[in-house]
């Protein structure tokens, strides 16, 4: 994958989407976002931002790939989400929360929020282009060493990917997130714009419909 050159940014930045959503309330003491010292270094020299490019550029691509089906599309999106990303990061306000526990990224959140955007874009601007091969997918994932092995995995692979491709829009998306991209219910809720709550329910009933899905091919 082509890797996103940097350069420093001069002009207005481009309007970045809230994390989050509603302000904190005045006083509130904002829990620490993991990504925190990486996101303030950038905000103050945009060359800094690479740190956190190369921390979550295989996520956001996974993310793209399982949303796009597609190589090329998911490697213009994820370059497209990074730049967005670098544009708008002086605009990017940390709004991590104590409830969202050690670890918790909201500039993560928020770069999914782009990513989401991204992918909605290339898919009303390059409807024409069938998907990729579903095969392509399972090569992410690591074959083994035995050629025997290899097929299986693969084949099982596949099967899962269809299972995954025929869920609705949102229930794929929080099963990738998860389960892809390991994010936790709170990142996940933040990113699809739903509460926690809706959030296990998808997770749930994504997981319950790709288990019958498989079943049913296997008889």
């Amino acid at each position: 994958m082509a890797r996103l050159g940097l350069r420093r940014v001069s002009g207005s930045p481009a309007a970045a989407p809230s994390p989050t959503g509603a302000d904190h309330a005045p006083g509130h003491v904002t829990h620490l976002d993991r990504d925190r010292p990486q996101v303030e270094a950038a905000q103050r020299d945009p060359l800094q931002f690479d740190a956190l490019y190369r921390r979550y550029l295989a996520q956001v691509y996974s993310f793209a790939f399982y949303e796009l089906a597609n190589h090329h599309d998911a490697e213009d999106v994820t370059a497209r989400v990074f730049l967005q990303a670098l544009t708008a990061l002086p605009r990017f306000e940390d709004r991590a929360r104590p409830a969202d526990g050690d670890g918790a990224s909201t500039f993560r959140v928020w770069l999914f929020q782009i990513a989401r955007n991204e992918v909605a874009k290339q898919r009303r601007t390059f409807r024409r282009r069938p998907q990729a091969p579903l095969e392509a997918a399972a090569a992410i994932l690591d074959a083994g060493d035995d050629p025997a092995d290899a097929v299986t995995r693969h084949e099982t692979a596949v099967t899962a990917v269809e299972a995954l491709r025929r869920l609705p829009a949102d229930r794929r998306r929080a099963l990738v997130l998860r389960f892809v991209d390991e994010m936790s219910t709170a990142e996940i809720a933040g990113v699809l714009g739903r509460s926690e709550g809706a959030v296990r329910v998808l997770i749930h009933r994504s997981l319950r419909s790709v288990a019958a899905d498989l079943s049913r091919r296997a008889r």
